[in-house]
C-alpha cells in the first residue's frame, strides 16, 4: 500500500504512510543479528554491547520514515511532513521531524515515476509538478511493484484539486492529445 487516506473531505485530503513489511524486516533482521552475535560470543560485556548497539543502529538508519500529506483547500496549502526516527534518535532533537510546504494554485501536475530501488528492484511513488518547474515527490520512499496503487492516489489528488477540470477550461485544444483522435489542426497547414 502506498499511502492511506487518513481523512477525505471537500476542502481537507489527509494521507498517511509508515514504514511498509520490508523495512521491518530488516529492523528484526539485522538487529537479530547483532544479538546473535552477543548471544554466541565469548567476548567481553563491552564488545557484546558494541555489537548490539552497532546491529540497531543500521537497523533503524534502514528503517523507512513516518510521512503525511495534507492538502487543505481552506489554506490553500499542501503540507508535507515526514518523521524520521533514525535523525530523531541521532541528534535527540526535532530534527527528525521536517515539514515542506506549497501552495496548491502552484500544483500543475500530478505524475507517477518510476524508481529503482536498490537490491530490489522497480518502485512507483507520485510527484507534485509545481508551476515554477519544480518537482517534489509526495513521499520519499516509492512503494514495489504495486504501480496501480500508486496511480490512483495520483487520481484521487488529481480530483480533490480538480485538476482535470481545470486544464479542460484552459487549454481545450490539447484535449485531443489526451482522447487519442487523431483529427489535423487547419491551422497547420500553410
Amino acid at each position: 500500500m502506498y499511502m492511506l487516506v487518513e481523512s477525505h473531505s471537500n476542502n481537507v485530503l489527509h494521507l498517511k504512510r509508515s514504514p511498509g513489511i520490508r523495512s521491518w524486516s530488516l529492523l528484526v533482521g539485522i538487529s537479530s543479528v547483532g544479538l546473535a552475535a552477543a548471544y554466541y560470543s565469548e567476548d567481553s560485556i563491552g564488545w557484546k554491547l558494541f555489537y548490539i548497539a552497532g546491529c540497531l543502529f543500521v537497523a533503524v538508519q534502514n528503517l523507512e520514515d513516518w510521512e503525511e500529506a495534507v492538502f487543505e483547500k481552506d489554506a490553500g496549502k499542501v503540507f508535507l511532513e515526514t518523521f524520521s526516527l533514525y535523525k530523531k534518535l541521532l541528534t535527540l532533537s526535532r530534527a527528525g521531524h521536517e515539514q515542506v510546504v506549497f501552495p496548491l494554485d502552484e500544483i500543475r501536475a500530478v505524475n507517477v515515476q518510476e524508481e529503482k530501488i536498490r537490491y530490489f528492484g522497480k518502485g512507483y511513488l507520485v510527484v507534485l509538478r509545481f508551476v515554477t518547474g519544480l518537482s517534489h515527490p509526495l513521499t520519499q520512499n516509492a512503494v514495489m511493484g504495486c504501480r496501480s496503487d500508486v496511480e490512483d492516489m495520483a487520481k484521487l489528488i488529481t480530483s480533490f484539486l480538480e485538476m482535470n477540470r481545470v486544464s479542460n477550461h484552459r487549454d481545450p485544444e490539447s484535449s485531443s492529445e489526451t482522447d487519442g483522435s487523431d483529427v489535423d489542426d487547419p491551422r497547420d497547414k500553410h
